[in-house]
């Protein structure tokens, strides 16, 4: 088949073989594919680093209908996160940013709207040197993309309005609960970083202040998004746990 061309974003990498990478990729034209970047392990090769974390790419590949894996031809560095690659607290955010979107891109499935959120996230923990709420921004946007947000005005068992009072949620839940119906073991969200939600919505990341991260409380919102990711996908996210130490 004939080579195609398209931008793409780089979201992980795995050895294969003595040489070659196993490359997992979002194209901006034809969803999440995989890959062999042939060589692309030796010391000299025509890859250089732009199969780095999230890196920003015109990728060159062709594939066969008989096979799963395309084979990647070339890649020219659009766009790179140097800066958060080589950090350690910088690198666990674009890390779950990574393994987030792979837990929920389907296949050669077109999603654009999830390729600007990725590029746009990754851009602003590069910027600002902090991950925390860029981070929120994109989990709550990937839940929202979803389908997955529930109502943050009030209860999803009783309807009672939460007005100031702190909400409730779960991995093991898809809603936001009342004192009255919580659980134990659920975690809250209060009325701040609910109001932070409300922003997002309404502003991209890159107009937000990241003074405003402080008293938003956008740690909890990354929470509560990261929780319903949990439930929706069934698939726990082993970088999470990273957080509490980046």
């Amino acid at each position: 088949m004939p080579a195609r061309e398209t931008e793409a974003i780089i979201l992980k990498t795995f050895p294969l073989g003595e040489a070659d990478r196993l490359v997992s990729f979002l194209a901006r034209s034809g969803g999440r594919l995989r890959g062999v970047a042939a060589g692309a392990r030796r010391l000299k090769n025509r890859f250089g680093s732009t199969l780095e974390l999230l890196s920003h790419v015109e990728m060159t590949y062709t594939e066969r209908e008989t096979r799963d894996l395309v084979r990647i031809q070339q890649c020219d560095l659009l766009e790179s996160f140097h800066a958060a690659q080589s950090d350690y607290a910088l690198g666990t955010g674009l890390a779950l940013v990574s393994e987030i979107s792979e837990v929920v891109l389907p296949e050669r499935e077109a999603a654009e709207a999830m390729f600007r959120l990725i590029l746009l996230t990754a851009r602003e923990i590069e910027r600002r040197r902090d991950w925390r709420l860029p981070l929120s921004y994109f989990a709550f946007w990937t839940v929202r993309l979803g389908g997955w947000l529930p109502r943050f005005d009030r209860c999803s068992s009783c309807g009672s309005s939460f007005e100031a009072a702190p909400a409730f949620h779960a991995a093991w839940s898809p809603g936001l609960f009342c004192q009255k119906c919580r659980r134990p073991g659920m975690s809250a969200l209060t009325e701040q970083p609910r109001h932070l939600a409300e922003r997002f919505t309404a502003e991209r990341l890159d107009r937000l202040e990241s003074a405003e991260q402080n008293s938003a409380r956008p740690a909890e919102l990354t929470d509560a998004s990261l929780d319903w990711i949990e439930h929706h996908t069934e698939k726990k996210l082993g970088v999470r746990e990273l957080l509490e130490t980046a």
